[in-house]
């Protein structure tokens, strides 16, 4: 797998047309094709009626023309440049070296297997490229693969790891590459990013990991790519290369209905009047269910127009493209009759796994693979279509038959998320209780928490399936989809009141805004109408009143660990995956806006949660990760520090995941979220794989508590031991209950032994 370099450097590769059928001669399409078509009496009235078939392809054609210096269409030697960098051509060079090979066929593929995967990696440390500091002139992806780094995830528990997105990504304008608009969530090749290292680097840190016992994740992203070499030739109409993406092509006559491109600029997001009006032409489906990242005057809809092109055949174009992020990542079309998005994707996720040497992917963006124009006058259906069910029934069941496992960060209803996971990726990023979790510490009351629970309970969601996380690279999300969104007008109790959908989102929504920015956070940001940005510890210290976090006394530091080891307890006490940051291991604060101002000029706020870190402290004197971002302060010091602390976080953690790991927690099922007997107590009653109980018990409040535990599924009789001390701490009363004390701030595991057992082993 050739690795091309950034910029300017071409790395030469030799399609021949046997290699890639697709690499036929130049087509010229008909100019009458896209021009839009008329709707009729009986399709406005039923607008899923299915238009009769037309023409609208040709045969293929062929011409000559002279090239250009431009960049351009007409540039041979251009255009010969992007192919040598695309994904479609790498997705193309590797499936004909996979096809027809015995080893794609040994392996269950159907159905998604969460505790396969669970039992295989269930603590997971989400790197982010961008905030880690290494050692001077060490690469990222040599420090990941640094023995000493894994001697100690493995003391503490730690078996997998994502390393976040770290293939080339951003844009190519003329022979230069831009910068990523979206923390290298915009993909522009297969190729390593060498601001991260090499392939080498990234496999020997796969060799590394599973020295150790441990498994690499790494990313796909099934929606969008950056405007590499693949959506420059889709502006140029090259071959295949439209199909990859959701880009209609507008006629020069109706050219008046788009915007102009400012000057420097390769394209801009179009008004909302200018999507009504290209929907009106029958152009593009137009408004959609939501516009993400709304921000006026940059992105007021989900769509762009390009400047004029001139294309392979020398006709000028301009092209209008959807993108549900930024105007930087445009969509890939799932049900293109080419496939071409499709076959790029599949070939990403392959190149990772039989090339990389990883062991599982995370599926970015991938519940927005399909959209529909609905009845007239409503927004188009773009999210829970099931198109994006089969995408991911594809994708899944693609890295399954390969050996590989996969998760999903799908942020909508609880019934999507559990859709989604039916036939595809292994596990699902927990957007269920996650700001539930947020907001029980935040108010000293789990009764949200446990609504949410048991509705992923009713709904069917296997809590083993899910990845149960302490901070990543983004926000804290508190959109609450499942109430803002899909149940908006259902009717829920909450706090002794009966409210709709919408109107819990907003109760929530709105406390976490009061108490954790503003004069009550000032180190934390609204990021738009998504969440917060904060590190854990800055939201937990705004959750404690803690206004200035650079005047933070020590008294105030232990209070700040108590509640992020209750935090680790609450995700890690559960089925399913636990997954945590370098900003937890040791303890971040929020950067201050200051120091990361141009990158929140455009309304990214996210950068203030991700200062730079030094997880094994082989730069103390580093102001800087290798990527530039600024270092922020650490309230815990580096793993080697803190693995010599009994009472550090990495040490408390770690006696944490041994009680998971001994236990066999990760892949137990979660039987019961039962009421409790004071709002500050939270109690999961879980049944482990061989049948026994556990009970996990956590205090959310500031004050100790002291009462009963009840649920029906505790036998009578039942001696009660804490997995942590091993002490005999009670013994359920017939009543289905036992009585346990807890501080501020604590939580504990429990294992229940049925009497007639135990009678049975003394005899």
């Amino acid at each position: 797998m050739r690795e091309p370099a950034v910029n300017t450097s071409v790395s030469e590769i030799s399609e021949s047309p046997e290699e890639n059928p697709e690499e036929t001669p130049l087509e010229t399409p008909d100019e009458t094709a896209s021009e839009p078509a008329e709707i009729t009496f009986d399709e406005q009235f039923y607008p899923a009626r299915p238009k009769a078939l037309r023409p609208i392809a040709r045969r293929r054609q062929f011409f000559a023309a002279r090239p250009s210096l431009e960049f351009d269409g007409l540039n041979s030697t251009y255009v010969d440049w992007l192919r040598n960098q695309s994904m479609l051509g790498d997705a193309n060079t590797m499936a004909r070296q996979l096809s027809g090979q015995a080893s794609m066929w040994q392996n269950s593929y159907a159905r998604p297997n969460p505790r396969a995967a669970v039992e295989r990696s269930p603590v997971w440390f989400t790197a982010y490229p961008l905030s880690f500091i290494t050692k001077d002139g060490q690469s990222f992806l040599s420090a990941l693969g640094d023995p000493e780094l894994w001697d100690a995830f493995s003391k503490i528990g730690i078996r997998g790891l994502h390393t976040g997105p770290v293939k080339l990504a951003g844009g190519i304008r003329g022979w230069s590459q831009t910068p990523s608009v979206d923390g290298h969530f915009d993909r522009i090749s297969m190729a390593i990013d060498p601001a991260f290292g090499t392939e080498e680097e990234f496999r020997q840190m796969c060799e590394v990991a599973n020295e150790h016992g441990g498994t690499i994740i790494d990313d796909i992203v099934p929606g969008h790519t950056g405007k590499g070499a693949d959506f420059r030739l889709a502006e140029m109409n090259f071959r295949d290369y439209p199909g990859i993406y959701h880009m209609v092509d507008i006629p020069e006559e109706d050219w008046h209905l788009l915007p102009d491109v400012p000057e420097g600029e390769d394209s801009v997001n179009i008004s909302p009047a200018a999507e009504e009006a290209l929907q009106k032409a029958g152009y593009i489906i137009g408004r959609l269910q939501r516009v993400i990242f709304y921000e006026p005057g940059v992105k007021e809809t989900n769509w762009s127009a390009t400047k004029p092109i001139i294309d392979t055949t020398g006709k000028t174009r301009r092209w209008v493209y959807l993108h549900y992020f930024k105007s930087g990542q445009p969509s890939i079309n799932w049900l293109d009759p080419t496939f071409a998005g499709m076959r790029l994707v599949v070939g990403d996720a392959l190149h990772s796994l039989l090339d990389l040497g990883t062991g599982a992917l995370r599926l970015d963006a991938n519940g927005f693979l399909g959209v529909e124009k609905s009845a007239e006058e409503e927004p188009g259906w773009s999210e829970g279509h099931p198109l994006s069910e089969a995408a991911n029934q594809l994708i899944g069941s693609m890295i399954r038959k390969v050996g590989g496992f996969s998760f999903q960060e799908l942020n909508l209803t609880i019934d999507d998320i559990k859709a989604q996971s039916e036939s595809g990726p292994d596990l699902s990023y927990d957007f269920i209780t996650r700001p539930a979790y947020h907001y029980a510490f935040v108010t000293g009351d789990t009764e949200f928490l446990r609504l949410t629970l048991r509705l992923s309970m009713e709904i069917g969601v296997d809590q083993a399936s899910l990845v149960h996380a302490l901070q990543n690279h983004d926000e804290l999300t508190y959109e609450l989809l499942h109430f803002a969104a899909g149940h908006r007008d259902d009717v829920f109790e909450l706090g002794g009141e009966e409210l709709t959908g919408a109107e819990v989102a907003e109760k929530v929504q709105e406390t976490l805004r009061e108490r954790l920015t503003g004069e009550n956070g000032p180190y934390n940001a609204l990021f738009t109408t998504n969440g917060i940005a904060c590190t854990t510890v800055s939201f937990i210290m705004a959750a404690l009143g803690i206004k200035d976090q650079d005047a933070i006394t020590p008294e105030q530091e232990a209070q700040v660990l108590d509640a992020h080891v209750l935090l680790s307890m609450y995700n890690a006490l559960q089925p399913g995956v636990f997954a945590l940051s370098g900003w937890d291991l040791t303890g971040i604060t929020a950067l201050d806006r200051e120091t990361v101002k141009e990158l929140t000029s455009q309304g990214d706020t996210r950068w203030i949660n991700r200062g730079a870190h030094d997880l094994m402290g082989t730069s103390p004197d580093a102001k800087t990760s290798l990527a530039g971002m600024a270092r922020a302060r650490s309230l815990y010091g580096s793993l080697p520090e803190q693995l010599k602390d009994s009472r550090s976080y990495a040490r408390r953690l770690q006696q944490i995941l041994t009680v998971r790991e001994e236990s066999g927690i990760a892949t137990s099922t979660l039987l019961d979220v039962p009421d409790v007997s004071n709002r500050g107590l939270l109690v999961l009653v879980n049944q482990l794989a061989g049948g026994a109980l556990q009970v996990t018990v956590l205090n959310f409040s500031d004050q100790d508590i002291a009462g009963s535990i009840q649920s029906g599924h505790l036998v009578p009789g039942a001696s009660v031991h804490d997995l942590f001390s091993g002490d005999n701490v009670g013994q359920v009363d017939d009543l289905h209950s036992f009585y346990l004390e807890l501080p501020a701030f604590q939580g504990t595991a429990l294992l229940l032994k049925d009497p007639v057992v135990e009678e049975e082993s003394a005899e």
